[in-house]
Order: C-alpha cells, then sequence, then structure tokens
C-alpha cells in the first residue's frame, strides 16, 4: 500500500493496487481490499448524535437564512454605483452538530407521536434542502424507511412509487406537490399522512412529539443494525416502471466509509479552509444523498441549494464558497461553454480557445507525471498556464465559489477534454461509476493517479468483472440487497448473471458494458440494451457519440438511431442558452427558429460537431445524416428521466415520422 504525497503539505494518501485477474492475456477482472473494517453495530441514524458526542459545537451544516419579513432582498449597491455581487457569506448560518442532533430528536419524536411504526416507509418529496436531510435522518431514527421522490415527478410517476413502497406518511416541500400527492389519495389507502415543509411540517412534528422522553427516540435507533433496510430507492425507469432498490443502513456504510477514507483531501480539512461542500443535486438521487450521508459521516461543513438556475446557483456558490462539489457532465460542460460564450462576446474567443488548448495540455502533462508516463509539465507550458490563469482560469474557479479544489464527478461520462480542461484550470476531478443498486460509486477515480476518460478503479472493498459478453459485473459491500416485492413486503435477489467462467452467482449485472485495462481502469462503452445493430450486422453503442454531441455548446439532447437500418443516424435537439448566444453572434435575433434550423449556417455548424463526433468511430458506427428538432427532450415531456437519461422507447415513438424521412432520403 504505497503512500503517494500529494502537493501544498497535505497528508499522504495511501492508495491500495487492485489485485487484477487475466484471461487469455486480457483483464478480466479487478479488486481492492477496504480500507475500512465493516460497520458491525448502530445504523445511519447514530450518526447526528455521535457527532454531537464528539464535537457538538463543530458546523456541520449551514442553512440559507430566510429573508426577514419587510426586508429588501435587493443587492447592495458599490461605492461606484454597480450591483454588489449576489450571494454574501451572511446569508447562512452554520448549525452544529448539537443542534442537528437536535432537530433530528425533535422531529423524530413527532414521528413517533404520529402512530409511525418501525419499518413503516415515509416518502420525501422536496427539492435539495436542509429539511430533506433532517427528516432523512429523523425518520431513521425513529425506525422508519425512507422513500425519496424527485421533486419533479408526475402523479402518476409519485402515485406508483407510494403503492408500490407501501407507503403511510409523506413529506412534501409546498402547495403544489401537496395538492398533486392529495389528488392521488383515494387510490393511496395506506397513506395516512401528508405534511409540508412550506406550511411548518417540522414545526408541527416538533410539537406534536414534544411530550415524549428523549428515550423514545434511544429506543427506536438501539433496535436497528447494519442489516436493516434504510431506504427504498427508485430507479430511473429508463425501460419501464422504476424499481425500488433496498438499501441498507451496510450498504450505506460500506459505501461513505471507503469513499471517506480513499478521498482523504476533499472529505478532510487539509489546509486553513475546513472541507465543505454546496450540495444541488437533488437528494432524491442516490449520488446526492450518498455524498450528503458521507459529509456529515465526516463532519464535512454541508449546505443544501435547491434552485440550479444559473443566477441563483452562482450566487449560492459566491455565499456558501465550498471547497468540494458534487457535479454531473452536464454543469461542468454550462460553466465551460458559458465562459466560452462570454469571452466571444467580449471578442476574446480565441484567446479563451488558446487558453482552453494550454488547460488541456497542462492537465494531461500533470496526469502523465502522476501516473509515471511523464515528466509533467514543461516551464514553457507552466508559464503559459500561469498567464491565462488571471484571465480565464480563475473566472471559472470564481464561478464555482472561488475556492474549489475538487470535484467528484459522475453521472454519465466526463471524457479527457473537459477533464483535463478543469485540471489543468486548478480543479481536481474525480470520476466515478456507479448506480442506485451499488449506493452509487462502485468505481471512482484514484487520488493522484487519474487517467482520463476512464471511470477509475474500484471503490476499496468492490470488485468488477466484465463479463463473457463484455457486462460489467459488480460484487461488495454497498451492492443493495435487491428489488423490492410489493406482495412480500421484501427484497427480492437481483437476478444474478449466467454462469460464466471465473464468475458465481453472488455478482451484479449492471446492464452496462464496459472494459478494463491492463491496469485495472474502467471505461464504460454504453447500455446492453441500447446497442444498435444494424442491417449490415454492425454492433455499435451510441453513448460514446451521443456524450460527445452533448458537450457541444449548441446541442442539448442527441439520440444516435440505426438499430435494424442501413446506417446510423440522429436526432437533435437545441440548446436554448447556446442557441441564442449563436444568434446574438450571427446576428439572427430575429429570424424564426424553423428557418434556423432549416438554414445552411446552423446546420453547417452543427454538421462540423457531427463530423468532430465522427471521428471517434468507425465509418460504419458515423452518423451520415440529423435532424434538428424545434423542442427539447424534458422530463415534463416524458422524453427524459428525472436524473436526465433518454427515454429511447419515447422518444422513438414520438418522433417515428421524423425518424422514417431520415432513412427516406
Amino acid at each position: 500500500m504505497p503512500a503517494v504525497m500529494p502537493a501544498d503539505g497535505v497528508p499522504p494518501v495511501t492508495l491500495v493496487e487492485p489485485t487484477r485477474l487475466r484471461v487469455d492475456g486480457v483483464v478480466r477482472e479487478v479488486a481492492v481490499p477496504p480500507l475500512v473494517a465493516p460497520v458491525r453495530h448502530g445504523s445511519l441514524a447514530d450518526i447526528p448524535f455521535d457527532n454531537a458526542g464528539a464535537a457538538p459545537f463543530e458546523a456541520v451544516m449551514s442553512r440559507k437564512r430566510r429573508p426577514e419579513p419587510g426586508r429588501s432582498t435587493k443587492q447592495p449597491k458599490s461605492a461606484k454605483g454597480a450591483k454588489a455581487p449576489k450571494g454574501s457569506k451572511h446569508d447562512w448560518q452554520d448549525v452544529t452538530a448539537v443542534e442537528f442532533a437536535d432537530d433530528v430528536r425533535a422531529v423524530a419524536k413527532g414521528l413517533i407521536a404520529e402512530g409511525l411504526q418501525p419499518g413503516d416507509r415515509v416518502a420525501i418529496m422536496a427539492r435539495t434542502s436542509y429539511e430533506w436531510t433532517l427528516f432523512d435522518f429523523a425518520a431513521w431514527a425513529a425506525g422508519l424507511v425512507t422513500v425519496p421522490i424527485y421533486p419533479t415527478a408526475s402523479a402518476f410517476q409519485a402515485r406508483w412509487i407510494l403503492q408500490d413502497a407501501g407507503v403511510v406518511g409523506c413529506v412534501v416541500e409546498d402547495a403544489a406537490q401537496a395538492q398533486l400527492i392529495s389528488q392521488e389519495l383515494p387510490q393511496l389507502h395506506g397513506l395516512g399522512h401528508l405534511w409540508t415543509f412550506d406550511t411548518g411540517a417540522v414545526d408541527h412534528l416538533r410539537a406534536v412529539g414534544e411530550h415524549l422522553p428523549d428515550e423514545a427516540v434511544s429506543d427506536r435507533r438501539a433496535r436497528l443494525t447494519p442489516d436493516s433496510v434504510a431506504t427504498l430507492s427508485y430507479t430511473s425507469g429508463t425501460t419501464g416502471r422504476p424499481k425500488g432498490c433496498v438499501l441498507t443502513h451496510g450498504n450505506f456504510f460500506a459505501e461513505i466509509d471507503n469513499a471517506v477514507q480513499l478521498l482523504h483531501p476533499v472529505f478532510r480539512t487539509v489546509s486553513k479552509e475546513p472541507a465543505s461542500i454546496l450540495l444541488f443535486l437533488p437528494l432524491s438521487h442516490v449520488f446526492g444523498r450518498m455524498v450528503a450521508i458521507g459529509c456529515l459521516r465526516a463532519r464535512v461543513r454541508l449546505g443544501h441549494a435547491p434552485s440550479i438556475s444559473t443566477d441563483d446557483l452562482i450566487a449560492d456558490l459566491a455565499g456558501f464558497r465550498p471547497t468540494f462539489l458534487l457535479a454531473i457532465p452536464y454543469v461542468l460542460e454550462k460553466i465551460y461553454n458559458t465562459g466560452r460564450a462570454t469571452a466571444e462576446r467580449m471578442g476574446r474567443a480565441s484567446s479563451f480557445d488558446r487558453a482552453a488548448r494550454i488547460a488541456r495540455r497542462y492537465g494531461q502533462a500533470v496526469e502523465e507525471a502522476e501516473c509515471g508516463t511523464g515528466p509533467g509539465p514543461s516551464p514553457a507550458l507552466r508559464a503559459a498556464r500561469a498567464l491565462y490563469d488571471p484571465l480565464v482560469y480563475r473566472r471559472i474557479r470564481t464561478a464555482l465559489g472561488g475556492r474549489v479544489k475538487q470535484i467528484i464527478c459522475g453521472g454519465s461520462p466526463l471524457g479527457r477534454r473537459l477533464a483535463s480542461f478543469y485540471t489543468g484550470a486548478g480543479i481536481e476531478i474525480f470520476e466515478g461509476y456507479g448506480l442506485t443498486e451499488t449506493t452509487a460509486a462502485a468505481t471512482v477515480t484514484p487520488p493522484l493517479k487519474p487517467r482520463m476518460g476512464t471511470v477509475g478503479w474500484p471503490l476499496p472493498g468492490t470488485a468488477v468483472r466484465i463479463g463473457d459478453d463484455g457486462e460489467v459485473l459488480l460484487r461488495g459491500g454497498q451492492v443493495f440487497r435487491g428489488y423490492w416485492d410489493r406482495d412480500r413486503g421484501e427484497a427480492v435477489p437481483a437476478q444474478p448473471p449466467e454462469a460464466e467462467s471465473g464468475a458465481g452467482g453472488d455478482w451484479f449485472a449492471t446492464g452496462d458494458l464496459g472494459s478494463l485495462d491492463d491496469d485495472g481502469y474502467l471505461s464504460i462503452t454504453g447500455r446492453k440494451k441500447d446497442i444498435l445493430i444494424t442491417s449490415a450486422g454492425k454492433s455499435v453503442a451510441p453513448a460514446p457519440l451521443e456524450d460527445w454531441l452533448r458537450a457541444h455548446p449548441l446541442i442539448s439532447q442527441c439520440i444516435v438511431l440505426g438499430d435494424n437500418r442501413p446506417y446510423i443516424t440522429a436526432l437533435i435537439t437545441l440548446e436554448r442558452d447556446g442557441l441564442d448566444h449563436w444568434r446574438q453572434m450571427k446576428k439572427k435575433q430575429e429570424v424564426p427558429l424553423a428557418e434556423l434550423i432549416e438554414g445552411d449556417e446552423l446546420r453547417g455548424a452543427l454538421q462540423r460537431a457531427i463530423d468532430e463526433a465522427n471521428r471517434l468511430v468507425s465509418r460504419a458506427e458515423s452518423i451520415r445524416r440529423f435532424l434538428v428538432l424545434p423542442t427539447d427532450f424534458t422530463e415534463a415531456n416524458g422524453r427524459l428521466t428525472p436524473s436526465l437519461k433518454l427515454r429511447r422507447a419515447a422518444i422513438t415513438a414520438d418522433f417515428a415520422t421524423e425518424i422514417e424521412e431520415l432513412y427516406a432520403r
């Protein structure tokens, strides 16, 4: 277990090299032993109370202050009359470990007083907020099982989850969500409680449970073990109805304890700036929720940002000033594209592009040095980077709050282009891969040994195997118990992969396709069910082309087509902000969208993006024709899941006529 010493005096990071199993000279399996012993007693419900005992006055969270009644929300003017930057540290109020534990206990007593019994399921439907995390831990402290629902879910989607999970209580954020659930009550016979955060749910629960002794919560907590069910977390439902993944308290401990230990520079205070994160991804997704729980476990100051609109998020980042972030590639693409568009409006596009090329070269040189395959950035490259740091890179870091040193990225592949750019701009990227069924991450970039374009090594305590058909198989303490069976009221184990050489029946078959390189780094190439087979018999994975094109500033979404067809085509939707910027630069603000879509200039820009993407694949796999749609794929119109994955069947059905046109030309 070599100890690698990072720069800037950060304590050494212990890296455990993965063991590798080769079959016919090809790495087929890698495994990394756990860095920590598994938790044998207790549950996640103990975390707030353990923190209160160990460091009662340490800030574990910060809450956004609500404007006082009658107080103006206008931004102050600077001395020169210009508006001061939005966001201020005074907008945030620290919550100590003992204060959070008191809040958890009070709400848990309220849930007990409302008559909820150990093992009952309670749902949370709200945007990312302090109240979300509070209710999650309070429910666990009362011995309950939490069921997240996306705040953007339709009435049908919410009803399906509430019915399937047998939920007896549900808390929502606002009146609109309360109305949405209320209209489904005639079909939700077991739902006896509906609370609303915005109308005082927390205060109500505090009041109704005030008469109970603290021991009422202590007794409930004492019954929980690592094997107890913590949550039913539902999949996004790309190919059908969402399935409830049964995750235990032990699954979360296996995940977060190894992640915190491995990613030491992220989760531990290693400088004068205490570690902190502003979480803006939905807590209804296991990725964001796992990181929130991990931060509380490690006592990293946690803030919540409910709005991801550009202006709101930039203001919250400026006020909170986190040291690391959790993001999906879309967010990092948006920041990069916004920076480039701003430079273009200022007449500095060529300067930004030069800075981006230098950052990518610098990031790649850093990667080579850390992996022992190169000498690192040359003096000339260091000088060039230093020149552009105040002009470009510092602006990128400022947009993220000014203090971000690391970003944990997941959800879909980030790619070498963006990963090397952010590394060159002074932000370390940790890319990971996982599923709801694996309590989020199953692999992650090892500290100081990145390999851009991959999703890293197995998380300590995890093994990865590539099946005979290329499917990624996983094994580890964070792998779920099984899918929820509504009739039996318990987990049903997932169907194991078919027996194959060297693989037993305890592997979880992910449905993803991937490969392992000689050093054990995993690359994801697509979804098994998404593979297209042309009429000529060529197998094509659409994900690399789609991911590349979605990174283009003009493109919002892309779906690659060609199953049982003579060649590959694509449907493309336009990114609103990118299109507005393009209109402005081309002086086409008044040109109707339909005319732009049919015009040679916009199509030419998109064709160049297609040509660039086609360089990733062989000619047989390349996109021959494409069609620009006048409408986007969104969750609201049923073409994206809440986690922004394509609903391929819905899209191909909705645009069947347009697809036929692509092949009729």
